[in-house]
């Protein structure tokens, strides 16, 4: 047994909880994480295959360079959580919520993010190629240099945030392309949303 899974049978036996801790160059394949609570824990070059972490909530946590193949977070939380150059392409973040999170070279083409919840985040360098945002909230959040190419935008909710440092080449929007009307754009994405009234492009 790993260390990790140690750790993780030892917080399901103390009230869900796994606090405290530092994990690094950890190969972890099914392992069941769901509805764990995690303070203050840090992963450094980690590898899960076919994990569960659906309803987990995350505090404080830190991922750096970690992959995460065929994982599933859906309804879960994050709080206050750090990740660095991860990735977790096709991962199913259904339903999660990101708050006050810092997401820097996150790759999560294909990832399912439809109905999740990003307020007060950072979203850096980010690849959300052909990703499913259908009916994702975003609230008070920046992006720089993040790539939409081919997202499903339908029904999501873009009001007030500035989208000029991003991709949004051939993304899915609904008939009237209300999702982005009262967002920010550069003028070079006109041809993006030439359809939309009440668009604020910026030079």
């Amino acid at each position: 047994m790993t260390p990790l899974e140690r750790a993780l049978e030892a917080a399901r036996e103390e009230g869900d909880l796994l606090a405290l801790r530092s994990f690094e160059q950890e190969e972890a394949e099914g392992l069941d994480a769901g509805e764990l609570t995690f303070r203050r824990v840090q992963f450094r070059r980690c590898r899960f295959t076919d994990c569960a972490f659906s309803a987990a909530a995350f505090y404080n946590c830190a991922f750096s360079a970690c992959a995460f193949v065929r994982c599933r977070f859906a309804a879960g939380y994050w709080k206050d959580v750090a990740l660095t150059d991860c990735k977790a392409e096709a991962g199913d973040f259904r339903r999660a919520r990101f708050k006050d999170c810092a997401l820097e070279g996150l790759r999560l083409r294909y990832a399912n993010l439809t109905g999740a919840l990003w307020e007060r985040c950072a979203w850096s360098g980010c690849d959300l190629r052909e990703s499913a945002c259908r009916e994702l909230r975003v609230v008070r959040t920046t992006l720089s240099q993040v790539d939409f190419t081919g997202a499903d935008l339908f029904r999501s909710q873009w009001a007030g945030i500035d989208l000029s440092g991003c991709t949004l080449d051939g993304v899915a929007l609904s008939a009237s392309c209300r999702e982005l009307k009262g967002a920010r754009l550069h003028a070079s994405q006109a041809p993006v949303v030439a359809r939309i009234l009440g668009i604020e492009i910026v030079p």
